[in-house]
């Protein structure tokens, strides 16, 4: 059995924040991961980020940008339609 990813962030107010990692999708040319709160409130709302690598290290950022946000997601849900 394969061992789920747990991914480590920092919110807005410095606190620490774990997600597991659900999936990776590559759009025009980026990575995006989508992630699962690891929170006990029982949310299970999927966030998307954009994957910055940096020579053997990755980071998780949000994405700025309204267009690009809509973009990846209507392409995500386009990839769950065609399921």
């Amino acid at each position: 059995m394969e061992e789920n990813k747990i991914i480590e962030t920092v919110d807005e107010e410095g606190n620490p924040v774990q997600f597991e990692l659900y999936n990776i999708v590559e759009f025009e040319g980026k990575d995006y991961a989508l992630l699962l709160p690891k929170s006990e409130d029982g949310s299970e709302e999927l966030v998307l980020m954009e994957i910055i690598k940096d020579g053997e290290d990755y980071s998780f950022e949000t994405i700025e940008d309204d267009e690009e946000f809509e973009k990846v997601s209507d392409y995500i849900e386009s990839l769950e339609d065609e399921e």
